[in-house]
């Protein structure tokens, strides 16, 4: 049986009224029941399935009635009793906790006819809900520095990506209640208060966002937790199944809706370098074993400027960590093969240096093009390429601003018109893969490499002219000549 509280009745009537708290369950959106042979059903949400067999007619009339409406206790006993008898009740009660236990329904609190909250699980299973909260007297709560509130559809909804639940505000007065926790911090009868409700009700209301992890208890934000940020937090849940029930992976979500963009990234009108091929196998006669390559790999912070790189030299080293090689087409969209391995073949990182001294090439902001071995020329230098060269001077703790500047970008649409819920993750783990071969190049080559752990993206978009959107900028990476002898080729 439900639970039963008494509450005031709302402001401006006549009397007091004593109206029941109810919880009711119904199943998720976007569920759909599938009936079988021999009284079984399939239940489906996304990529999850659940069969179950053997149900009898009350449980299948349950399952049936929680797909298009709200049930409590109340009604689910009366409807199994109705179409299968009493003595089929527990069996359905069994059923629609387990359900409420696996997350594959929603609950909704209201007090009387009023609706409260809905909790809505983000995940399957029953290692996805949070452990029970409850309040405690006295203690003033504060709304979680994680939790985060977005305008889902009529009400609002409140959501923190360290638990797999979001709580939807029926009632204005629970955002009320979430606003007065963030500006003051809430005890238990200020939320009674906000709500119109009793101590008792409110409890409820307040035990429900302490174990979403919408509200917290000042103080309790300790290691591990303390160093994330939300949105740093919330990318990486995403990324992983466990914790939400969302597609994850290559569901080609765009395939029919948009166009593939081609593996090679190209500027037509933009003037045009080309560049000598290295001969490899030149290249690994002369060079150290990738043993001592490792071994010697470190960040180099000063460069030679009376001795800048020289143009074969930042040609050799482009062609070894981004000569791009089509490889046909897979699945509506063209692959390719580079150096360091790709997600799925398709490769939407592109590398543009940002020359301030080289021999043999002018300053300014190139694109690579990897398929062709050319430089496109984009920008002269000017205020902006300063500005760029200056962060990167400070971001490396250099002495002056490196040589080439060589700032990563992702074709965010390569990527994404493929993978869901992983694609900016995989641009991440792309960006480090082939920061390393950047390093290992350059030390065999006897170049100073050091990656930076930021860029001026903004910067960078104003003077390439390139949709930050579409191509953000994600990685950078310093280069030039070695001061003195270090590094294993001169």
């Amino acid at each position: 049986m439900p639970s039963i509280t008494a509450v005031p009745a709302e402001p401006g009537t006549a009397a007091l009224r004593r109206l029941p708290v109810r919880e009711e369950y119904r199943f998720r959106d976007r569920t759909t029941l599938t009936n079988g042979a021999d009284d079984s059903m399939t239940v489906q949400y996304g990529r999850f399935q659940l069969h179950m067999e053997r149900l009898g007619l009350g449980r299948r009339a349950m399952l049936l009635r929680l797909a298009d409406e709200w049930l409590d206790d109340d009604a689910v006993q009366h409807l199994v009793a109705a179409v299968e008898g009493e003595n089929r009740i527990l069996r359905a009660q069994v059923l629609l906790r387990r359900l409420v236990t696996h997350a594959w329904l929603r609950r909704r609190l209201s007090a009387g006819s009023r609706p409260l909250l809905e909790i809505d699980p983000q995940g399957l299973g029953a290692s996805v809900l949070p452990p029970p909260s409850r309040h405690r007297p006295g203690v003033r709560y504060r709304m979680s520095r994680l939790a985060r509130l977005d305008a889902d559809g009529e009400a609002l909804s409140a959501l923190s990506p360290a638990h797999a639940v979001a709580v939807g505000c029926l009632d204005p007065r629970v955002a009320g209640l979430l606003a007065v926790a963030a500006a003051q911090g809430c005890d238990l009868d200020r939320a009674a208060a906000v709500l119109g409700a009793s101590t008792a009700v409110a409890g409820r209301v307040v035990d429900e966002l302490l174990s979403a992890g919408i509200i917290e208890e000042p103080g309790v934000s300790t290691a591990p937790g303390v160093f994330w940020s939300p949105a740093e937090l919330e990318v990486h849940h995403r990324s992983r199944v466990g914790r939400h029930s969302l597609p994850v992976g290559g569901t080609y979500r765009f395939q029919d809706r948009l166009a593939a963009e081609p593996l090679r990234r190209t500027f037509p009108d933009a003037p045009v370098t080309d560049l000598p091929e290295p001969d490899l196998d030149a290249v690994a006669a002369a060079e150290p074993a990738l043993t001592d390559v490792i071994r010697a790999r470190r960040s180099i912070r000063a460069h030679d400027d009376a001795h800048p790189i020289g143009l074969d030299r930042l040609a050799e080293f482009l062609y070894r960590v981004q000569a791009t090689r089509p490889a046909g087409e897979h699945d509506g969209v063209e692959v390719g093969h580079r150096p360091y391995p790709g997600g799925g073949g398709l490769y939407e990182l592109e590398i543009y240096p940002l020359v301030l001294s080289c021999q043999g090439l002018s300053p300014g902001l190139y694109h690579y093009d990897g398929t062709a071995h050319q430089l496109r020329a984009l920008a002269p230098p000017g205020p902006l390429a300063e500005r760029m060269a200056g962060y990167a001077r400070a971001a490396a703790a250099m002495a002056g601003p490196p040589q080439v500047l060589l700032v990563i970008t992702a074709r965010v649409g390569r990527l994404m018109w493929k993978y869901e819920g992983i694609g900016y993750p995989m641009i991440l783990k792309h960006c480090g893969v082939l920061t390393e071969l950047m390093y290992l190049v350059a030390t065999a080559m006897g170049l100073a490499p050091c990656a930076l752990g930021s860029g001026d993206s903004a910067a960078f978009a104003e003077l390439s002219g390139v949709d930050p959107l579409a191509e953000p900028a994600v990685a950078d990476f310093a280069l030039g000549s070695v001061l003195a002898e270090g590094g294993l080729r001169p």
